[in-house]
């Protein structure tokens, strides 16, 4: 006669597998230290971000210090419209994306998503009045190095001035860089989005969503010294 066979006892890793919730790592022993590992983690890359546009800012303070007519001159060129435009844009975005965060914690996934992509957008719209503004340049001559050949009532008198070129290096250099972080933005808002909406966070999991939005935040942060640094000093 078959004889049953007795289940196996119930252990210790068995349970807590049991509990273990799925965004858990398994080197991790709750949700709040994964959490606060993520975040000193990006710390840690926003720190070196800002050493690299302190860098910048540092540069561009010397070359300003030596040539501060010619740095005057050639910021006076730029288009203050645009540059406030866009200052406004990544303010606005600065509050969605919080918004964002501020609704997953409140399980309002919905919410987030809009926020998110309302973030998407804004950074799309600063990408589009960046492009307008360097084509402006570009139709005018006004290229970084050695290609810088400024024509035009707006730019021609810059010609003559030998430290130009240097200011239009330092601005496409800062600008494009800070673009390139836009850019890089708005790929990971977009797979953020993408993943709230599919159901991949709530308030006891939202970890990628606030780590989004410290970088967001720096990106703004960095805008916001370099409009005034170009644009208006």
């Amino acid at each position: 006669m078959a004889t049953e066979t007795a289940p196996a006892p119930t252990t210790d890793v068995d349970a807590e597998q049991e509990h273990h919730p799925e965004h858990l790592e398994h080197h991790f022993v709750s949700s709040e230290q994964q959490f606060s590992s993520a975040k000193l983690g990006m710390w840690i890359f926003l720190i070196t971000e800002i050493l690299l546009f302190s860098g910048m800012f540092v540069a561009y303070a010397v070359f300003r210090q030596w040539h501060p007519e010619t740095f005057a001159a050639a910021g006076a060129t730029l288009n203050q419209i645009m540059g406030a435009a866009n200052t406004l844009v990544l303010l606005t975005s600065s509050l969605t994306v919080a918004l964002s965060i501020h609704y997953i914690k409140q399980d309002k996934v919905k919410q987030c998503v809009y926020y998110l992509l309302g973030t998407l957008v804004l950074a799309g719209t600063f990408m589009v009045v960046k492009y307008f503004e360097y084509t402006a340049k570009f139709e005018h001559g006004v290229f970084p190095g050695d290609a810088f050949d400024p024509h035009g009532a707006h730019y021609e008198h810059l010609a003559g001035m030998e430290a130009a070129p240097q200011f239009f290096s330092i601005y496409f250099v800062m600008t494009g860089i800070h673009g390139f972080h836009v850019l890089v933005g708005m790929v990971v808002i977009g797979a953020i989005a993408y993943m709230a909406w599919s159901g991949s966070f709530s308030s006891e999991w939202y970890t990628p969503v606030e780590l989004t939005g410290l970088y967001w935040h720096l990106v703004d942060i960095v805008w916001i010294f370099l409009f005034p640094l170009l644009y208006l000093i």
